[in-house]
């Protein structure tokens, strides 16, 4: 198979622009990946091509939301791993998603200090963090 060329150019909302190419052996996994870095970087809305299974709400997510949601509503209180994660997010929502892609999104929200992590880089455990209500003391000086 000759080489192939892909290459995909995005514009943000401040008139920046982004070139992504990729030259090689194009396979449909690499195409994914590179579409779901578009859509990472904000250039294609989640909803605009509707995979087989989808639903009518997924459709408004984008794929980190949906790993998000996966986390809150199967695993609130245990510890987890990705591939836990990435087994129920394609039960759920019947559609595929990489290890790699949720341990991205996990470690993003690890960062964001939405989940907790621990253990060894090779068997990385998640925790759902308990957001309380934030309480402000305003306190007038005279």
């Amino acid at each position: 198979m000759p080489a192939r060329k892909i290459r995909v150019d995005l514009f943000d909302t401040e008139g920046n622009r982004y070139s992504i190419s990729f030259e090689g052996q194009v396979t449909r996994d690499k195409a994914l990946r590179l579409l779901d870095l578009v859509e990472l970087l904000g250039g294609m809305p989640s909803g605009s091509n509707p995979g087989p299974g989808s639903t009518g709400i997924g459709n408004e997510l984008s794929k980190c939301d949906k790993v998000r949601n996966v986390v809150q509503k199967h695993f609130p209180v245990v510890w987890f791993s990705s591939r836990e994660v990435q087994s129920v997010y394609e039960q759920e929502l019947k559609e595929p998603i990489n290890l790699s892609t949720v341990a991205t999104y996990l470690s993003r929200m690890a960062t964001k200090g939405v989940v907790l992590r621990t253990g060894p880089p090779n068997n990385l455990r998640y925790k759902a963090t308990q957001s309380a209500p934030q309480a402000t003391i305003k306190q007038k000086i005279t």
